[in-house]
């Protein structure tokens, strides 16, 4: 695409803040940065120095290719138990009117909707239902393993999973076993919010607190499968919160290697309890996906969820790092839509999504959930819609 040795080495000379100089010298000569040099990056700073370093780790990482995958999603129920002042999404299971509860069967369904299109994985993710429970949930694995075995089912947050396994009075190793074996095949990010208490405490108090979202996922990463992170970032949190969060996340990372991906999510501020707060720049956008590249440096890719920050900012942000957009979605998520995203019925085909990409200059390769590759569409032509 365009940082090259020489470009990058001209870049930090030409930096006339010396502690920023360092940082530069730093990510060229791939050393890991410290926290303080993550605010750094943050505070001081410009755009184009922290996206042409981020850009320059991508493309060692990964050249111009940008993956995505076939996928979507399931939403059991947006009826929930917890109420975080952000969540436009939920329903109080005290007032859940205009909620809705899916049974298993109906479930099942959306599944069978999708037989005999190249879809790989389903995501399924919704509100924590106390009559949806361990039981429920291992029962709606193994009917879907048993309709398609080789879909890959990455679901349910640490939120949920720790609601379902405190019910069914389990340990987490216990119940990650049990939800592994009746055909759970990774998880997603969500539920990591802000790991900090000063914030955390502030947003989403009664939900499972950080060292429970992190133990979850050690878990899930010492029965040999994979997950991914998330950072919620532009509401009432500092900058130092979000380098504390991608410490822990680097920390348990450099011990387990299990982390896929890095998805920074941004606060929306449509139909919640913090509406007051106004949502952040795209400038503010391109700074934290830059920064998170550099700092999470044991993790192998970072993800712009364009349903959230809309399919034209997503493709502006591989430029600032990122070398992942996400799958099809096809129209079956309203987590973020209902918050006031970008992208209100969020779903792009196969064919637009490789000319997404193709557009900013960068590979379009179809991947499974696990980043094995499929399909390089750099030299294959699209040939349905999907």
């Amino acid at each position: 695409m365009g940082v090259y040795k020489n470009d990058i080495k001209a870049i930090v000379a030409a930096e006339s803040n010396a502690d920023l100089r360092k940082i530069g010298e730093k990510v060229f000569a791939n050393e890991r940065l410290t926290f303080e040099e993550g605010v750094m990056l943050f505070e001081k700073a410009s755009l184009s120095y922290t996206g042409a370093l981020a850009n320059w780790v991508r493309e060692q990482k990964h050249g111009d290719n940008t993956y995505f995958n076939r996928n979507f999603h399931i939403e059991p129920t947006n009826v929930c138990v917890f109420s975080c002042k952000f969540c436009a999404y939920s329903k109080l299971y005290a007032n859940k009117e205009e909620g809705w509860e899916l049974t298993i069967q109906q479930m099942l369904d959306i599944v069978k909707s999708y037989d005999g299109k190249p879809v790989t994985e389903v995501h399924i993710v919704g509100g924590v239902h106390p009559k949806m429970n361990l039981e429920f949930f291992v029962d709606l694995l193994k009917a879907i393993k048993a309709h398609r075995p080789e879909l890959h089912i990455k679901a349910f947050t640490p939120v949920e999973l720790d609601y379902m396994f405190r019910k069914a009075k389990v340990s987490v190793e216990e119940g990650m076993r049990i939800a592994h074996e009746a055909g759970l095949d990774s998880l997603p990010g969500g539920g990591a919010e802000i790991f900090h208490p000063e914030i955390r405490t502030q947003i989403c108090e009664d939900k499972v607190d950080a060292d429970g979202w992190l133990h979850i996922h050690k878990a899930t990463h010492q029965l040999g499968m994979h997950s991914n992170a998330t950072l919620l970032y532009g509401h009432i949190e500092k900058y130092w919160h979000r380098v504390d969060h991608m410490e822990r996340l680097r920390q348990l990372q450099d011990e387990t290697h299990g982390f896929n991906t890095f998805i920074p999510l941004k606060f929306r501020n449509m139909d919640n309890d913090m509406s007051n707060v106004p949502e952040v720049s795209i400038i503010e956008d391109m700074k934290m996906y830059a920064v998170s590249r550099l700092y999470l440096d044991n993790f192998p890719h970072i993800k712009a969820y364009w349903p959230m920050l809309g399919r034209n900012n997503a493709q502006l942000m591989l430029n600032f790092g990122v070398n992942d957009i996400d799958g099809t979605i096809d129209d079956t998520t309203k987590i973020y839509s209902m918050a006031g995203s970008e992208e209100q019925s969020p779903s792009m085909s196969t064919a637009e999504l490789v000319a997404l990409i193709k557009q900013a200059g960068r590979k379009p390769i179809e991947r499974d959930t696990l980043y094995n590759v499929l399909t390089d569409y750099s030299v294959v032509e699209v040939e349905e819609l999907v």
